[in-house]
């Protein structure tokens, strides 16, 4: 479904072994880091007999450095699969049609705008449905198979793109925004061998959920005024047939996530708190399908709740979160009843996907030493099947990874903080080895128990191999655990969420895992900004890496795609707490940084624009500090192309590996441009 899918846990009765597996002469290495697949979506067929996933792929030759992504068939009893589509263009957000005979997905293959396909199950050429200007966001098949619902941006007019050839195309910061409209069209072509689209919203409409009712009739969605992130949703309805669409769900909250009932009379959808905050709480209601008012079900765990489909009995919501490092799928009563969990905490699954009989469930299984595969069950008896073996990795005794346990330890605040403890492989109990730290993002992320060898610029089993434990952080302001932890840390950054970082610090060393004297630290994102900030604070960690960091709060506000961030997060405008600001940025404390620091950083990025780098950067360069910043071309937030991925994980290793072993191997990798 076209809407927010957030990690789950599902129980797996017997782990199935891998395909059979390449030599690993060097163990592991950002080269074989790179061959690890990712595996976005595991979608179960109408019947439950059968999935869809997507393989994911580096592909890094000549002029090509990008993923290439492919979807593939399986049995949900794990007997067989088969990879559906082929070529040069990735096919991406696999869906079924209700006979379970064909497979509607998103490609650009016949051009570069993305369009949407169907290709029969049993085989063939795939068919291409739409042709627009602009690039489809996402679909969904009508129950009765004879339509399909998009949503696809305005595209440029003609005259637009001939002032673009002529150079004529200044641009309105804020104006002629591009919204994403509601569509449907036939899958059937009429008389003159065409696909009529139906355009069903205009004005100020930005689509960014949608459901159709069990009869095919009306389409539930989700909207914004605007296209800027993270804008506030409401919830509305249209009949197919055209007309006015009506709201369901208008308030202050963010109101998204909308799902019809089996019998199409209510919509479940997830609301937040009000006015929105950014570490956000959010809660099920349900409302009438033709209005009302809404009735909220019970809270849930973390109160970040994500809707994954309706039971087949119409009984209860499903729905997902993180529960500490791993996530949990619940069933949430319709009557009013407490959560009742679907799976057990044995192992750890991401990317649920109920089907639309809600019978079963497709999602990927992965642990801290286990590479992430397709896997399914029945919903109605929970038992975890492994559908294929995707992965084609060295086994662990040719490229061993380092045992990863959960620690716990309390902050000097009395804080109950949980992370997530790497050890070099071969550990010897006792022994003291260096230690690096790595905090998460969000700050609302949350370090789960995900296989550690994903693509990454953080290069955690070249790591562990090279001897370094590593600690990954959940301080306070993380999800998975709970509403209180996560506001924990409301105008206090750097504060209560460095006391606990140093305090895990303090904690591996005294159970005698970490050298004192060989400590590195590194994060992205909110993940760089308190890096920047532990730097300014101590010269305990000999080395730094500091990705997509955040340095200064004001700079960052006046020029990020998130203004209001920050000030929810500070309880007001840096111009009224100007104090408060200027207390927990890095920039402000940067006099007297001694830590050797590496900074990276994406040059299209819209969220920490990278000019947050060179500010930190620049004033280490002027205090003479060492210190390397990394631009990397096209990037946004996160690094996308695997030759860019490759380069930031060679020169982290380098880094760490000079500044704390003062052994210097300078990295492999080019097209970065490095100062």
């Amino acid at each position: 479904m076209f809407r927010r899918v957030a990690l789950i846990t599902l129980a797996v009765v017997a782990l199935l072994p891998g395909a059979p597996l390449e030599t690993a002469e060097d163990g592991w290495t950002p080269e074989l880091i790179l061959k690890v697949k990712r595996i976005p979506e595991v979608v179960p067929s109408p019947a439950g007999s059968h999935v869809a996933f997507v393989v994911s792929e580096a592909v890094m030759q000549e002029d090509k450095s990008e993923w290439l992504s492919h979807i593939h068939v399986a049995d949900a009893d794990g007997s067989g699969s088969f990879q559906l589509t082929r070529g040069g263009k990735s096919a991406n957000a696999p869906r079924w049609s209700p006979d379970g005979q064909w497979i509607a997905f998103l490609s650009a293959r016949s051009g570069d705008k993305v369009n949407i396909f169907r290709i029969r199950v049993a085989g063939g050429e795939a068919e291409q449905l739409t042709s627009g200007k602009a690039s489809v966001a996402a679909f969904e098949w009508s129950p009765d198979g004879t339509s399909i619902a998009f949503a696809m941006p305005e595209p440029k007019t003609d005259e637009e793109e001939k002032a673009a050839k002529e150079k004529r195309d200044a641009r309105v910061i804020d104006e002629n925004d591009r919204l994403a409209s509601l569509y449907v069209i036939p899958v059937g072509k009429n008389a003159e061998g065409k696909r009529p689209a139906n355009r069903l919203t205009k004005g100020a409409v930005h689509i960014t959920a949608m459901d159709w009712s069990p009869d095919s009739s009306s389409i539930v969605f989700s909207h914004q005024p605007t296209s800027k992130v993270f804008d506030p949703n409401d919830i509305s309805i249209v009949r197919v047939s055209g007309g006015t669409p009506k709201p369901l769900a208008a308030t202050k909250a963010h109101e998204t996530d909308p799902v019809f009932s089996r019998d199409g009379k209510s919509v479940a959808y997830v609301t937040s708190d009000e006015p929105v905050t950014w570490a956000f709480t959010g809660w099920v209601r349900l409302v009438p399908a033709d209005g009302g008012t809404p009735r909220a079900l019970a809270r849930t765990f973390d109160e970040q709740p994500a809707i994954v489909g309706w039971s087949a009995d119409g009984r209860a919501v499903y729905v997902s979160e993180t529960h500490g490092t791993i996530g949990r799928l619940a069933a949430l009563p319709v009557d009013g009843g407490e959560p009742r969990l679907v799976s057990p905490d044995e192992v750890n699954v991401t990317a649920p996907v109920v089907n639309a009989a809600g019978t079963a469930v497709g999602f990927v299984h992965q642990w801290s030493d286990r590479a992430p595969e397709p896997y399914a069950s029945a919903l109605q008896k929970f038992d975890a099947k492994q559908v294929a073996a995707v992965q084609i990795l060295p086994s662990q005794k040719e490229a061993p990874i380092g045992r990863t346990d959960v620690v716990h330890w309390k902050s000097a605040d009395g804080i109950e903080v949980e992370g997530l403890l790497t050890y070099p492989v071969g550990y010897q109990r006792g022994k003291q080895v260096p230690l690096l730290v790595v905090v998460h993002g969000g700050p609302t992320g949350v370090f789960t128990r995900s296989f550690i060898g994903m693509p990454g610029p953080y290069p955690m089993p070249v790591f562990a191999e090279r001897g370094y434990a590593v600690l990954r952080v959940n301080p306070r302001g993380s999800s998975g655990y709970g509403r209180k932890f996560r506001y924990a840390n409301y105008q206090d950054w750097g504060g209560g969420d460095y006391g606990d970082i140093m305090a895990g610090v303090d904690h591996v060393i005294a159970i005698g895992v970490g050298d004192p004297e060989r400590l590195g630290i590194m994060g992205w994102s909110y993940g760089g900004y308190m890096t920047s900030w532990v730097i300014t604070q101590t010269k305990r960690f000999k080395a730094a890496s500091v990705g997509a960091g955040v340095t200064n709060l004001m700079s960052f506000t006046g020029t990020a795609d998130i203004p209001g961030f920050v000030p929810d997060y500070f309880g007001g405008e840096y111009w009224d707490q100007f104090d408060r600001w200027r207390a927990r940025s890095a920039m402000f404390h940067v006099k007297g940084v001694t830590t050797p620091t590496l900074i990276q950083h994406g040059e299209q990025d819209l969220r920490v624009p990278i000019s947050q780098g060179y500010e930190l950067y620049n004033a280490l360069r002027r205090q003479n500090v060492p210190t390397k910043m990394v631009a990397y071309p096209r990037q946004p937030h996160g690094l996308q192309e695997p030759q860019l991925i490759k380069d930031a994980m060679d020169r982290n290793l380098e880094w760490f590996d000079r500044w704390i072993k003062g052994r210097t191997t300078a990295p492999s990798s080019a097209g970065a441009t490095a100062r």
